[in-house]
């Protein structure tokens, strides 16, 4: 039988067949179990319910009012936070803030705020300090329902948004 210069024999070529689908599994391997171990979520499986609830990061929040030793505060139209790739932002009412933001659990932490220093005709400050002060007050509770996000911090101090 008559076979071409150019073509290896049978077994060569299964050969190469094979090895080049064993290099293929080898690669994808790994792939498919680094795939196939968490929920959608980030969650791995049988670590608790899947969430319907909608994400804290990568939404804006308008702040609604602040609880600070059980007076509570209305905010102004333009207070609001955005958490977002570790960090955050949004007026306290009249002051822009920026801030990192560590998000874990049910409670996220914000560190290293700094805000603009404007003093806004008609704009309740007292309302910018306590906001400010709740924001800074360690980790902080996170409850998401629906549209609303609240805030708690360790004394019982609340702060109240609603996703725009």
């Amino acid at each position: 039988m008559y076979r071409h210069r150019h073509s290896p024999p049978r077994t060569d070529r299964r050969r190469t067949r094979s090895t080049q689908i064993l290099a293929a599994a080898l690669l994808l391997a790994p792939l498919a179990a680094a795939c196939g171990d968490e929920q959608a979520d980030g969650r791995r499986p049988g670590s608790g319910s899947v969430s319907a609830e909608p994400p804290l990061t990568g939404v804006r929040w308008n702040v609604d009012s602040v609880t600070v030793d059980g007076a509570t505060q209305r905010a102004p139209d333009s207070a609001h936070l955005t958490i977002e790739d570790g960090k955050a932002a949004g007026s306290y009412g009249c002051n822009e803030f920026t801030a990192t933001a560590v998000v874990e659990g049910g409670s996220v932490r914000f560190s290293d705020a700094r805000a603009t220093r404007m003093a806004c005709a008609g704009r309740p400050m007292a309302f910018e300090r306590a906001l400010a002060g709740a924001l800074a007050d360690g980790a902080l509770t996170t409850e998401v329902k629906g549209d609303t996000l609240t805030l708690g911090t360790a004394d019982g101090d609340l702060v109240r948004l609603t996703r725009t």
